[in-house]
Parts: C-alpha cells; sequence; structure tokens
C-alpha cells in the first residue's frame, strides 16, 4: 500500500496545508477499517469500485450526510490519481463515479449597514484586547483574507510605508493585498499596544492571545461570532463569512471579477463566482428602482 508516499507528495509536491493532508489520511483510513473489517481486504490498492460502493452505501445507512461522504470519496480518489500516476494501478475504480447530490449552500453576507455598526457604533474595550479584535474584524471585511492567513500573518508580512501585507495563502501561494489608510492607521494603535505586553512568546506573529501566544482558530471565531451577535440576526456569523461579505460589496459596487479573484488568492475564477449571486441580486434591484418601464 502506498499510503505513506502519497501523504509525502500531498505534503511535499501538492503542498497542501497539514489540516488537508491529515483530513485525506483520516478518510482513507477509514476506508481502509472497513475493507478489513467488512471484506478481509488488507490492500485497498487494487479494490474493485463494488467495494467503494458498499462502504458508500453503508455511510448513507449510517446517517453520514452526502456532503461528507463526497470528501471522503474525494479524498480516495486522489488516492487512486496518484498511484495511477505512479503506475501502480492501470484504471482508476473511481473513474466514473458520480458524486451524491448535495443541497446547494447558500452563504449570506453581512449587509453594509451591520458592517458601519460595527465598525462605528460597537464600542470596542481601549485595552490590547480590544483594540486587537477591532483590527481582526476591519482587517477580514477589507482585505478578504481567511482565518489561517490571518492566523499565521508576521510582522514581517506587514509593509506600512506601501499600505500592503504579504498573504500566504493556500498551497504555500503568496500575494500582495493592499490595505486601506484607516486600517494602517488601525495598525499603528494595535502595535503600540502590543509592545506594552510583558510576555511575547511567538512574537514573530503580528495577532496574539493576551498571554503572547500566537491565536487559534477558535480564538478568532469566537471574536467573530461574540461582536456579530450585537448587530447581526443571522444564523452564521463567521470569519469566512466576513471574506464572503467583502467579495460581495466589492461586486455590488462594481468591481472587475478577475480583480476580486486576485485579491481573495482563489486559483480560478470558478471559486469567486459563487459570490456573483449577491451581486446580481443587486443589480436586479437597481434595475427595478431606476427603469421607466417598471410601473412603481
Amino acid at each position: 500500500m502506498e499510503l505513506p508516499s502519497f501523504i509525502a507528495y500531498l505534503s511535499l509536491e501538492k503542498k497542501y496545508s497539514l489540516h488537508t493532508v491529515n483530513a485525506y489520511e483520516k478518510d482513507i483510513n477509514t476506508f481502509i477499517s472497513f475493507c478489513k473489517e467488512d471484506f478481509s481486504i488488507d490492500d485497498i490498492d487494487k479494490v474493485a469500485y463494488t467495494i467503494i460502493r458498499s462502504w458508500i452505501i453503508s455511510m448513507v445507512d449510517a446517517g453520514i450526510s452526502n456532503r461528507s461522504i463526497n470528501r471522503k470519496i474525494a479524498a480516495l480518489k486522489a488516492y487512486y490519481k496518484f498511484l495511477l500516476k505512479i503506475e501502480k494501478i492501470q484504471v482508476n475504480p473511481l473513474a466514473k463515479h458520480k458524486a451524491l447530490k448535495t443541497p446547494k449552500k447558500v452563504e449570506v453576507p453581512f449587509s453594509e449597514e451591520e458592517m458601519q455598526k460595527i465598525l462605528t457604533q460597537i464600542e470596542f474595550n481601549d485595552d490590547f484586547e480590544g483594540v486587537r479584535d477591532k483590527l481582526m474584524i476591519d482587517l477580514f471585511y477589507t482585505t478578504g483574507i481567511r482565518r489561517s492567513e490571518l492566523i499565521h500573518l508576521k510582522l514581517k508580512d506587514l509593509d506600512k510605508s506601501a499600505k500592503t501585507i504579504k498573504v500566504l495563502g493556500k498551497r504555500n501561494k503568496e500575494r500582495i493585498v493592499p490595505l486601506l489608510p484607516s486600517t494602517v492607521d488601525l495598525f499603528g494603535i494595535y502595535l503600540e499596544k502590543r509592545k506594552e505586553m510583558n510576555i511575547l512568546t511567538e512574537e514573530s506573529f503580528v495577532f496574539l492571545s493576551k498571554a503572547g501566544n500566537k491565536i487559534y482558530e477558535t480564538l478568532v471565531y469566537r471574536v467573530i461570532n461574540s461582536y456579530f451577535s450585537k448587530v447581526s440576526t443571522k444564523i452564521k456569523k463567521s470569519p469566512h463569512i466576513l471574506r464572503h461579505t467583502f467579495a460581495t460589496h466589492l461586486l455590488n459596487k462594481g468591481a472587475d471579477l478577475n480583480s476580486v479573484k486576485e485579491l481573495l488568492g482563489h486559483s480560478s475564477l470558478a471559486s469567486t463566482q459563487v459570490y456573483t449571486h449577491n451581486s446580481i441580486a443587486e443589480l436586479k434591484k437597481i434595475h427595478l428602482l431606476a427603469h421607466p418601464r417598471n410601473k412603481k
């Protein structure tokens, strides 16, 4: 079985994040366990599609969502593609597999009014954590960066004179993202507060906890959810919704799709186009209100 080689390939050649690599390995190991327990098969490298189909059926019967099943099968499909690449197999057993149908996820961005309330009406404490939280929210909304990109942002990546940050995105792709003057000013205030901290255990990173450590995913989510709960009744309040909001608001104001793609760090336009449905809705509203043929 070539699983160790596949994991190394994902990390070193494909440059997938540790989180993604671990997810792939976990999903494939789940299939390995299924094959051993149900079919006494120790080597999955040359299994027939009928075995995989039995696994899919068992997951459906267990109540696992179609989206989760598709993710697991995608990991397995990538493994068999790798085996084809290194000529360990001649046929990918998942070559003709069709993904299970899943409902489309509708992610509702925050409105411009909600963003205005957060950034101009909500009282942030004037201490280190208060200024940090405000900067985090501002940076998500004005740059569209991902949560992991914000967490791993380093001081050396900030260029205040050029008003830019260097972001390390998916698959270790770097991009330069412009900053608004107001965000640069907020950075200055935050960095002054940061200097007053007694302990800095991970000082190369921009965003720290009050203990001086690099911030972590649940802390970021908690901050966003806490503040936005004060101004929004939307069910989902997360860093990703702020990224979604950034893209939607730019497109609503007439930004070019290719430019938004570059700012978001997407590898293809298809990834960016998921945000255009909100832009189209805005255009419909403007069209309805402005066209003389519409009976007001």
